[in-house]
């Protein structure tokens, strides 16, 4: 294991070599591996990618797309693409775009079930919960995880598209963002819930590994996409 800990080891410092010798004649090539969230990189982070790689035909990229939080030192990621709180102390964190959530659930469910005006009117309620995060997830501006009762779930599923889904098929309230939710919402197969309370932001991000410097190649990988994704996002459109 050791052996092979090292010869990876060396073969990434002789491509990373390599790399940065294209970049100082001006060009970017060389492999880039990532990783990111299914939903947005399916979504979102797609459409993005391919201009940049047309751009740059010299970059071999290998993108996994993976809703767990894989460790980007240990598994040898260039870097990886997140949406949330910066958690691990060992990563750089350069933000791409905020990040909206919206609390929704189907006409049909609030037709069913009643419409919740209130933080505590929750707990009457049934919910759809992300189950790569606890149920602390739901967070609020300015409260405490503890400030109120949580609705117990009808469904737990690790990935975002079927939490989607499952809220449009009217299986209860949903905390989910808006670039996954926002055409819904506006479209009218979603509705936004309020409780009085915002949920709290979170960023979309790109992270590398402490004590590596960014490449040239995710530098400008983070340039095209801050502009492709745009100030706000272009997915807020509610």
């Amino acid at each position: 294991m050791a052996f092979f800990e090292r010869a990876s080891r060396i073969v990434w410092e002789v491509q990373d070599a390599v790399a940065e010798v294209s970049e100082r004649r001006g060009t970017l090539s060389g492999p880039m591996r990532l990783s990111a969230p299914v939903t947005f990189g399916r979504m979102h982070l797609g459409p993005a990618l391919y201009p940049f790689l047309s751009k740059h035909p010299g970059i071999s990229l290998t993108l996994e797309l993976d809703d767990r939080r894989v460790d980007a030192a240990a598994d040898g990621y260039d870097a990886v693409i997140r949406h949330g709180t910066v958690e691990d102390s060992r990563l750089v964190a350069l933000p791409l775009a905020p990040s909206r959530r919206l609390l929704v659930a189907s006409p049909e469910y609030l037709k069913r079930y009643g419409k919740p005006t209130t933080l505590d009117a929750l707990g009457g309620h049934k919910a759809i919960y992300y189950t790569n995060r606890n149920v602390a997830d739901w967070r609020f501006l300015d409260l405490r995880p503890d400030a109120f009762v949580r609705p117990p779930a009808s469904l737990r599923v690790n990935n975002g598209d079927m939490m989607r889904d499952a809220a449009l098929a009217g299986l209860g309230l949903a905390l989910l963002p808006s670039f996954i939710v926002g055409e819904d919402v506006k479209k009218g197969a979603l509705v936004r819930v309020d409780v009085g309370n915002e949920a709290a932001e979170e960023m979309i991000y790109v992270a590398h590994p402490e004590g590596r410097r960014a490449s040239k190649k995710i530098q400008e990988l983070v340039t095209a996409l801050r502009g492709a994704f745009g100030a706000p996002p272009y997915w807020d459109v509610v």
